[in-house]
């Protein structure tokens, strides 16, 4: 079920899904130009992880998200990553007069990682972040590959993530969420009324 939020706010560019498996029970309503952030996923690391993501991209993100975690996370994570790309596509509508391109280059700590991306709506995910240790508290770090591949396909994302370098799974993902966010942020900012593109669409 795919319904419009924020009522009053007819002009946002915003978004509410419902997704239901027989592995997820996800809800996940997101506004591209603010709002309030509130994320439950019963994974404590994933959590962060998306609240860091919302805040830095400037984005209102509401979620909560029932999963078989007495399997394992992954099809939490991935099945997340779908839901957000499809709430950004749909926000962004034909993605007239966005910036479309974003970039942006974080530390934290020992660890340097680098987002660049484009809305292009021709979705494709490259992706070298090699994870030093397996588990940060619940969550398994090499699921974080899972979650971008989700959101590069669904949210019709060209997604360029480099870890520069790094000795610490939690630092490096961290950066790679922040990093995402930051790119979103500039990639969705409206600069004009037309289409960035030399085709005339995306």
């Amino acid at each position: 079920m795919d319904v419009p939020i924020f009522s009053g706010a007819e002009n946002a560019r915003a978004y509410t899904i419902q997704r239901t498996t027989k592995e997820t029970d996800i809800t996940l309503s997101l506004c591209l130009d603010g709002g309030e952030v509130s994320v439950s996923t019963g994974i404590g690391f994933f959590d962060h992880m998306l609240t860091a993501l919302a805040y830095y991209a400037g984005f209102g993100l509401e979620l909560s998200a029932l999963g078989d975690l007495h399997v394992d996370g992954h099809h939490t994570v991935e099945d997340v990553g779908i839901v957000l790309g499809q709430a950004l596509t749909a926000a962004l509508g034909s993605r007239k007069g966005i910036r479309r391109y974003g970039s942006a280059l974080v530390p934290m700590d020992e660890a340097l990682c680098r987002t660049v991306l484009d809305l292009s709506n021709r979705p494709y995910l490259v992706f070298d972040a090699p994870m030093p240790q397996p588990m940060l508290g619940g969550y398994d770090s090499c699921l974080t590959v899972e979650f971008m591949r989700a959101l590069a396909v669904n949210g019709g994302i060209t997604l360029h993530q480099k870890c520069e370098y790094g000795d610490n799974a939690h630092h490096i993902t961290e950066a790679l969420f922040k990093s995402l966010g930051l790119a979103l942020k500039e990639a969705v900012r409206v600069e004009g009324d037309a289409v960035v593109s030399t085709k005339g669409a995306l």
